[in-house]
């Protein structure tokens, strides 16, 4: 049996998971904080179809559900499929998002570290995001 190397990001928000969950829930928000899955992101034919730093990419995303799960999978240009595990979960008043990074096959230790730094980025984004907005 094998495994990947995987790596989980997180980061803490002072929001409550519930608002946390429900602002990811909308895909629609993803590229206000996501840069490493796209700068848009668009319903074609019953499909999430992204422009994203890898080039054109299809993503579906886990149903909405009742325990924080936020989980999707990646079709990437070459059709190889990526799944990214991704939780929000209580922490006291405010919320932790956890996101797994797994090193794929094709990858190096420095592309996988550079995954790393970019989900680390992408969460730091999506933290000053919704503790500053207030509309959010």
């Amino acid at each position: 049996m094998t495994f990947s190397r995987s790596q989980h990001v997180s980061t803490t928000i002072n929001r409550s998971s519930e608002h946390v969950y429900e602002f990811l829930v909308d895909v629609a928000n993803w590229p206000r904080w996501a840069a490493g899955l796209s700068n848009s992101i668009e319903q074609v034919d019953g499909e999430w179809i992204s422009e994203s730093p890898m080039g054109r990419i299809k993503v579906r995303f886990a149903d909405r559900n009742a325990f924080g799960v936020l989980d999707h999978e990646v079709t990437l240009p070459s059709g190889a499929k990526v799944l990214n595990p991704m939780r929000v979960v209580s922490n006291d008043d405010g919320s932790e998002v956890i996101f797994t990074v797994y090193q794929r096959p094709e990858m190096s230790d420095e592309m996988f570290a550079q995954d790393t730094t970019a989900v680390g980025r992408d969460l730091g984004a999506l933290k000053t995001l919704l503790e500053n907005d207030s509309a959010l």
